[in-house]
């Protein structure tokens, strides 16, 4: 097998976590476009099936849940449903997340639960309920997204809860590729840094000073920078990877 070939994914099917827009969307599309069958998630039925309508016309195998990844009953069920109707998932991409500015004297209780039931909770319920099925075919590839606030503090907008749960991920991740390795599970992660999506409008001018001006490459990324990321850790072009967090910033964390 040539160096390129092993970026391949044809033949394997993927689960994406909140896939229906954003970071999530464009990696299920590059997923897609390397050769794998993609299921995309959404809170909304209507929101999966649209996301994987879209793909389908771009010639990609794909098919739509929904998942409120914060429950675990609804991720056995959702990840049974894609097992079963289809095909048995050798790739999670855990991309569903959510962020609630707020300052730490002033953030509600439910919000800091939210954040984590979603954050964390959700990339452990999904992780577990996907690995137990790998561990029995023989490994898979599971794929998280953290984030360079797990290092750094964010500003002007503080956010306690968000900064707290990605950096429980990051070493979850760690956590979890030292545990399932036996099991041929690889379990990496992405760290991106600031990108243009709905939920992050980082082209606005007030950010400027504070996403652009400080980052060496002095802009923010775009969602489909991210998918040849998300390709490389989910084939076997990273099979002696596990346990890695794949930093993607524009060298913002390097002041």
């Amino acid at each position: 097998m040539g160096a390129l070939d092993t970026f391949s994914l044809a033949g394997k099917t993927a689960l994406v976590t909140g896939g229906s827009r954003g970071l999530g969307r464009a990696m299920a599309q590059a997923l897609g476009e390397a050769g794998a069958a993609v299921a995309v998630s959404a809170t909304t039925l209507a929101g999966a099936q649209a996301a994987a309508a879209e793909l389908e016309a771009t010639g990609i195998r794909a098919y739509g849940v929904q998942l409120e990844v914060s429950d675990v009953d609804d991720v056995e069920r959702a990840v049974a449903q894609v097992s079963e109707e289809f095909g048995a998932i050798d790739i999670l991409l855990n991309n569903a997340g959510i962020g609630v500015g707020a300052t730490a004297f002033e953030a509600a209780d439910d919000v800091w639960r939210s954040v984590m039931s979603v954050n964390v909770d959700g990339v452990w319920f999904c992780s577990r309920a996907v690995a137990r099925r790998m561990a029995e075919r023989g490994g898979g590839a599971i794929v998280n997204i953290g984030s360079m606030s797990a290092q750094i503090v964010n500003q002007p907008r503080w956010q306690i809860s968000y900064l707290t749960s990605k950096a429980a991920v990051h070493h979850m991740t760690e956590g979890l590729a030292a545990e399932w390795a036996p099991y041929g599970i690889r379990v990496n992660a992405i760290a991106p840094g600031y990108f243009l999506t709905e939920m992050s409008p980082v082209d606005q001018p007030e950010f400027t000073p504070f996403v652009v001006d400080p980052s060496p490459m002095k802009r923010y990324g775009l969602p489909h920078e991210l998918g040849p990321a998300a390709i490389f850790l989910a084939s076997d072009a990273s099979s002696f990877m596990t346990g890695s967090i794949v930093k993607i910033d524009g060298g913002f964390t390097l002041f």
